[in-house]
């Protein structure tokens, strides 16, 4: 089981923008912020997925066989989360 997913990330605001929209459709809203930092989750004690700033200063790089997996309710859901992630600006 999977407690949460964290994603470094080159472009924090426009990835902090993009989960905020996506993780929605799931019911799911950010549960903590820090200026480096944000969570997202049911509640503050479940967080789901989580990106940051590298802690490094470094840029963040691809994630070589990386996957997240997200549970949906039906195909339909799927069908929309993933349609809504494309118009976000997302590659499939």
């Amino acid at each position: 089981m999977i407690g949460y997913i964290t994603l470094d990330t080159n472009d924090f605001f426009r990835a902090a923008a993009f989960y905020d929209e996506l993780l929605a459709e799931f019911g799911t809203q950010s549960v903590m912020e820090t200026p480096a930092f944000i969570a997202w989750g049911p509640n503050f004690n479940m967080t789901n997925l989580c990106i940051i700033k590298p802690f490094d200063g470094n840029p963040a790089t691809v994630s070589n066989g990386g996957m997240i997996a997200l549970n949906a309710d039906s195909q339909e859901k799927v069908d929309k989360v993933y349609n809504k992630a494309i118009a976000l600006g997302a590659n499939g």
